[in-house]
């Protein structure tokens, strides 16, 4: 099995969750052709970086990026008035309005969290970007350039070029109906996307994501997200409306979380600094700000603040639902337990 979650946040009363764990056990136990193996049998992620038939890396298999706290929180960059209007809008209803909620497609940010693993099938003069739950991404790289005035889509258009080792894939062409993380930041039209993709090995990828949009950003920005080959399995069928129960749920709001804040001394706060391994979530730290409790997920997207409602209860934002710290008979926090709408991920403190 897979665990899978799409989600425009990972909330106890407002989320949609779809998980996906590379690392565990797939629906499908078939050997990858063609993937060097270790004496036991295992695939040697180690291994040199293949190579097309022309000559340049070979970036096709299945990954997974190590992105999910980007996907709470994309950038730190000013927005321009309009864009930072409608992001509080969305954060304030921890983001119920998502497309994905609608069952639309991710758009730029699909496959970011890693939550969901994508397949690359490279050719020479187009490649494909197959998504779980998202439409297919075509990335031309027969030497054509961007459209100069392309009609807007979910998913943009994508050309590609190399640069030594480093595919580099320019998509414009947006709507600006999709949202670039799970907390609402807004992006427009003009939105442009540059990704660098180098192999480093086998098993193993860095890809450097830059997002450049004027007329809702100050300033562009890049995010770095390490990629892993997830072998032996294939992607699964996903259909977002069957069975879809998620919706009914969407009704929190984190005006009234913070009006339900209570204070908590210093020294109760300072207890739960800390690293936190959290099962299909990755390692969590918890570090303590001024007087301020903040959580950073795994994979990039920062410290964020959480909202107390007593000395053990706090309301994370990014997944709209109560981190509860557990302690042992002698006082010593052991770590947490996060619940989501699914039910409760306990973490262990390292």
């Amino acid at each position: 099995m897979r665990f899978r979650f799409l989600v425009p946040t990972l909330v106890a009363i407002s989320v949609v969750f779809a998980v996906s764990n590379p690392a565990g056990a797939q629906w499908i136990n078939h050997p990858t052709p063609g993937i060097p193996r270790t004496a036991d049998g295992k695939p040697d992620l180690t291994a040199p970086t293949p190579r097309a038939s022309d000559g340049k890396p070979d970036l096709s298999g299945i990954w997974a990026m190590n992105g999910l706290g980007y996907t709470t929180n994309i950038t730190s960059v000013e927005m321009l008035p309009w864009a930072q209007k409608v992001y509080e809008a969305r954060s304030a209803t921890y983001g119920h309005e998502d497309p994905a909620v609608n069952c639309l497609p991710e758009g730029p940010r699909a496959g970011l969290a890693g939550l969901e693993p994508f397949r690359i099938v490279q050719t020479p003069y187009v490649s494909f970007f197959l998504y779980e739950t998202s439409p297919v991404r075509q990335v031309f790289s027969d030497g054509r350039k961007p459209p100069v005035d392309p009609t807007p889509t979910w998913m943009g258009y994508s050309v590609a070029r190399w640069e030594g080792e480093t595919l580099i894939v320019e998509t414009s062409g947006y709507n600006d109906k999709t949202w670039l993380d799970f907390t609402g930041h807004p992006h427009s039209e003009a939105l442009r996307m540059t990704e660098r993709f180098r192999r480093t090995d086998f098993g193993h990828m860095k890809v450097a994501i830059t997002f450049e949009d004027p007329k809702a950003y100050t300033k562009p920005w890049t995010i770095d997200v390490d990629v892993n080959l997830v072998p032996d399995t294939e992607l699964l069928e996903y259909v977002c409306l069957e069975n879809e129960k998620d919706r009914p749920r969407l009704v929190g709001r984190a005006s009234d979380d913070r009006s339900a804040a209570t204070k908590v001394s210093r020294d109760v706060l300072s207890r739960y600094v800390g690293i936190y391994d959290v099962p299909m979530l990755g390692v969590w730290t918890v570090s303590l700000d001024d007087d301020e409790l903040k959580i950073e997920m795994a994979d990039g997207g920062g410290k964020q603040a959480v909202i107390p409602h007593s000395d053990t209860v706090f309301i994370y934002p990014p997944v709209g639902g109560p981190v509860r710290f557990i302690s042992d008979a002698q006082g010593q926090v052991t770590g947490f337990v996060v619940t989501i709408v699914e039910g409760d991920i306990p973490a262990k403190k390292r």
